[in-house]
């Protein structure tokens, strides 16, 4: 929900949208995971409309969240800082209820020298790190 009203309008409205009841998305969470996913995909689909939207000339508009001005790649920065302390919380919830079920997100431990082995054997060259996904 933060997403869809961060996102809606981004370039004339404030982030924070009037229709947003940030308290009541404490009290009354999706339970079950269909609901869950709408929503994920739905603030993702928003933001990503606006971001395939902006033009070079936007970057430095200016845009309010709760009446604070930023300029468009600072609220950028903020809200992707935003979504990835709570992606971060959540990993650490399923790493948690896992336990040793857990598979790494990332390298896994004990296995950073054949990572890098692997890694290391390739021809230097631009690509991106999630080319390999």
């Amino acid at each position: 929900r933060n997403m869809r009203s961060r996102w809606t309008n981004f370039l004339y409205e404030d982030g924070e949208k009037s229709w947003r009841n940030r308290d009541e998305e404490f009290l009354a969470p999706p339970t079950d995971k269909k609901t869950l996913l709408h929503l994920w995909n739905e603030g993702w689909e928003c933001l990503f409309n606006v971001l395939h939207s902006l033009q070079t000339e936007d970057l430095e508009r200016i845009v309010y969240i709760r009446n604070m001005g930023h300029s468009v790649t600072s609220a950028i920065h903020r809200q992707m800082m935003h979504y990835a302390y709570h992606i971060g919380q959540m990993v650490f919830i399923g790493k948690s209820i896992k336990d040793d079920k857990w598979k790494s997100l990332s390298i896994p431990k004990r296995e950073s020298k054949n990572y890098n082995h692997e890694k290391f054997s390739k021809k230097k060259g631009n690509r991106h790190f999630t080319d390999e996904l």
